[in-house]
């Protein structure tokens, strides 16, 4: 009940300040919406990452890690059940909607971040290969190159 409060609050806030902000025509065509001096249009800043909000709500990182690898290996049938299963854990639903969302999108982003999150990013490797030449000079005891 209390989070609903807030969401409303939240809400009503964000409504007031884009009633301050006033309309600009654009060089285009439309309109451009912009706020007076001291206004924000995103009075809440961006939206918490996946893991800061489960270990908000009171996950280890341990247990993310170890739902992450396990709702990885899942079809999307499989999936989409643990999404709409009210018996679930909140961070099995939370895992399973984003997947599913970034499969509706057709992205990989959300299954890279979680792969990333659990097992970490791979090493990465780079080679230098120098086929110029490097002349020195050497002018009364300094080197020039």
């Amino acid at each position: 009940m209390l989070n609903i409060v807030k969401n409303v609050n939240k809400i009503q806030t964000s409504l007031k300040l884009r009633k301050m902000a006033r309309q600009v025509p654009a060089r285009n065509g439309g309109t451009l919406t912009r706020p007076d001096k001291g206004e924000t249009m995103n009075p809440f800043g961006r939206p918490r990452k996946l893991v800061s909000t489960l270990s908000g709500i009171g996950y280890t990182n341990s247990q993310i890690n170890d739902t992450l690898m396990n709702i990885i290996a899942l079809t999307l049938d499989e999936i989409k059940k643990i999404e709409n299963n009210t018996t679930c854990t909140a961070l099995e639903r939370t895992l399973a909607k984003a997947i599913l969302n970034g499969a509706k999108k057709g992205s990989l982003y959300n299954i890279e971040q979680i792969l990333t999150r659990a097992i970490g990013k791979p090493k990465e490797t780079a080679t230098i290969t120098q086929n110029g030449k490097i002349e020195v000079v050497f002018v009364k005891g300094k080197t020039i190159l």
